[in-house]
């Protein structure tokens, strides 16, 4: 529950789909710090942990 409550926040807090917001918090909760992504805003740091990159870019 403790996920999808945070996933939730995180949505409305940078405005990510929801799916998308999941897909962060399991990368936050598991120690990440580099989340490749094609769909999200790149160059992002999410919560001051997590980066998200464009493998295009």
């Amino acid at each position: 529950m403790h996920t999808h409550e945070v996933g939730r926040a995180l949505a409305e807090r940078y405005g990510f789909a929801v799916h998308d917001a999941m897909i962060v918090v399991s990368a936050l909760i598991a120690g990440c710090t580099t989340l490749s992504t094609e769909d999200m805003h790149s160059s992002l740091q999410i919560e001051g942990q997590l980066w998200l990159v464009s493998p295009f870019a």
